[in-house]
């Protein structure tokens, strides 16, 4: 793979902090939500990545959460403001998971399982990707039910959902 321009804006020890599958899939997520391919997230990326996902925030919450990941508090990420934020939230937590999170991930999950019927499958999953205006490759796609499908029965159902997005 090529090498993208926000790799050479700076280097980062957090790089280090991931193994090499999960900074190929951080890589993926944040190209996703990068929808100008600029190497930079900013608040209006993140809002319609959200939205198309079923999770509705208003513009305001995402400039928060945008200048919360960024190193220099402004309103755009880099790829390694995206992975130190992600390495953040994947601290462990005190309590059970926030009832507002749970219903959002429902939400999203309900945005992918088309048919309603407790599982997302590749055909759902590609179709709810370009409903959403996300192009992606089959190999992208294969990619994405090989690492989300843990019990290996070519769909995804909400359990499996909710770890890949949670973990």
């Amino acid at each position: 793979m090529a090498s993208l321009p926000f790799m050479k804006r700076r280097s980062s020890s957090i790089k280090k902090e991931f193994t090499e599958k999960e900074l190929e899939e951080l890589k993926t997520a944040f190209d996703l939500l990068d929808r100008n391919q600029d190497g930079k997230v900013n608040p209006g990326e993140l809002k319609i990545m959200l939205n198309n996902l079923g999770i509705e925030i208003k513009y305001e919450k995402a400039e928060e959460i945008i200048r919360g990941a960024s190193h220099s508090g402004g309103d755009i990420i880099d790829q390694n403001d995206f992975l130190t934020f992600i390495k953040q939230i994947q601290q462990p937590s005190h309590g059970d998971v926030d009832e507002d999170l749970t219903g959002d991930l429902t939400a999203a999950f309900q945005v992918f399982d088309l048919d309603g019927d407790g599982f997302i499958s590749r055909e759902e999953l590609k179709i709810a990707m370009d409903m959403i205006g996300e192009e992606i490759t089959e190999d992208q796609l294969d990619h994405a039910i090989e690492v989300a499908d843990t019990d290996k029965d070519g769909r995804i159902n909400y359990e499996e959902f909710v770890k890949v997005l949670t973990s």
